[in-house]
């Protein structure tokens, strides 16, 4: 079968090629009685329209972001946070008249093809571990690039928050309550899929930056009140989710003595700790304080939380990208803030 192309519904017509393209692509520009009969045309001939990849290749741009991150399709549209980020991406996606390409990178999947197929304009890159080699396939495409959240790549923007300080006022917060048997419930340092308790080598070997971040700012803040992080329990999952934080929780709460604060890096997981406190019949806060972060759905539960601006970071990100200026290879900070609700008090009495 031959195939139908613009010049054959030309050759039909007795009319230019440029004239049948423009009734595809500027409409506008012609009458619509012609139009139409160009149509009925392209629909006699079994013509769909024009080859979407051919057009993008001869005007040198896809009309598309890509958005690649290190977690599967199914924890993203289910996270409150990745919801919120995403939210931001596909506004300033969607104003700039745009589409959006997931590639989604699971923790443990090293492959880069995804990333090398793609086409797109631009990427933005969203919490992938040091080292991934899914970065240096970006980075070689040569395409405008921004990083959201880790790690920071010098020479291309970054957009995130002040980890180690975010981390810090969370821990300062219990501590200034009175709070010395702190414990931590922390996921995403790790692609290896351990749960089980962590030391505090394995927590230096972290391999996503804005977690040793986060991290840091913990120990920081427990060591300059007295306490010795070496002996803080610290429990660390592979997975984000409720069920994880209550299996951490009761690893926590089990121990002798028990906390009486635990620093849990997601909200997710803070929810679970409280299931376990609940479990236990503890009273939250008389007998355990938690502390999640992001504030992603932890209004409802009452607990105290760092909040993010998660659909700013998104829309700032997207826009950084599709702009149509360069951008400046520089690192934009966005202000995070402790809200602090019912989940934290003082610490009990000994």
């Amino acid at each position: 079968m031959t195939k139908v192309t613009l010049q054959t519904i030309a050759d039909r017509l007795g009319v230019s090629r440029a004239t049948v393209s423009y009734a595809f692509s500027r409409p506008d520009q012609l009458s619509d009685g012609l139009r139409q009969r160009i149509m009925e045309v392209a629909d006699e001939l079994g013509y769909a329209g024009p080859n979407p990849t051919a057009r993008s290749l001869r005007l040198g741009r896809a009309g598309a972001l890509g958005l690649l991150f290190s977690e599967t399709l199914a924890y993203a549209f289910a996270d409150p946070y990745a919801i919120a980020f995403f939210q931001g991406l596909a506004t300033a996606a969607e104003d700039a008249g745009v589409g959006l390409l997931i590639l989604p990178l699971p923790h443990g999947d090293r492959r880069t093809e995804t990333v090398r197929d793609a086409v797109v304009d631009a990427f933005c890159v969203v919490s992938l571990p040091d080292g991934h080699p899914a970065l240096a396939e970006v980075l070689a495409r040569k395409l405008p690039v921004v990083v959201v959240d880790e790690p920071y790549v010098p020479g291309h923007p970054f957009v995130g928050i002040d980890e180690p300080r975010a981390g810090a006022e969370a821990a300062a917060h219990v501590l200034g309550l009175g709070h010395r048997r702190i414990g931590v419930a922390m996921v995403g340092l790790h692609e290896d899929g351990h749960t089980g308790w962590a030391d505090t080598a394995r927590q230096e070997s972290a391999a996503f930056e804005a977690m040793r971040g986060r991290l840091r700012g913990y120990r920081t803040a427990c060591e300059q009140a007295g306490v010795d992080w070496a002996a803080v329990p610290f429990f660390e999952l592979a997975r984000n989710s409720r069920e994880a934080g209550r299996r951490a929780g009761h690893a926590l709460l089990d121990r002798d003595p028990r906390p009486t604060a635990i620093l849990t890096n997601t909200d997710v997981l803070a929810l679970g700790v409280l299931d376990a406190a609940a479990d236990l019949g503890l009273d939250v806060p008389g007998e355990l304080s938690v502390v999640g972060f992001s504030d992603s759905a932890a209004e409802e539960a009452g607990l105290t939380t760092i909040r993010q601006p998660k659909q700013e970071i998104g829309e700032i990100a997207g826009r950084i990208l599709l702009s149509g200026v360069a951008a400046k290879p520089e690192r934009l900070t966005l202000p995070h803030e402790l809200i602090v609700r019912g989940s934290t008090g003082p610490a009990p009495l000994p």
